[in-house]
């Protein structure tokens, strides 16, 4: 009389847990990666913010007139400067971009630089010019 086998041998199983081992230990660094992609595309998304905040300031300053000083924008007053760009300030670029959570922002005349609070180094920013209006993007220690 013949018996039905039940279950898996002992082999299958190790079998398995070898393959999936192995599948792990090859997936694995590219999750590790994740993090430093996820901050990178932030900070490529803070200054796209910045881009799209700035041409913003440029076309209420040509609609309203001002060469200079307070608008409004979406009823927040932002200031900018005689080239209608907004200054390097909480009351200028920030306010036009009206919330920044999760990023520090140090002004120094003329640069405002945006760095995520979440890790990166000082190279992991987005930096704005107020005397030229360029956001230059650095990700290298992301």
């Amino acid at each position: 009389m013949k018996m039905k086998q039940m279950g898996f041998t002992l082999i299958e199983l190790v079998i398995v847990i070898v393959i999936l081992g192995l599948l792990a230990a090859t997936a694995l660094p590219r999750f590790i990666n994740i993090t430093q992609d996820a901050r990178i595309a932030s900070v490529n998304g803070v200054a796209g913010g910045l881009r799209g905040a700035i041409s913003l300031a440029k076309a209420q300053v040509l609609v309203s007139g001002s060469g200079g000083g307070t608008i409004t924008m979406d009823g927040v007053s932002v200031s900018v400067n005689a080239s209608s760009f907004p200054t390097n300030a909480a009351g200028g670029i920030e306010a036009a971009m009206q919330g920044l959570e999760g990023y520090t922002v140090a002004h120094a005349s003329p640069l405002s630089t945006f760095q995520p609070t979440n890790g990166g180094n000082a190279s992991c920013q987005a930096e704005y010019n107020s005397n030229t209006g360029r956001v230059v993007v650095s990700s290298g220690g992301c």
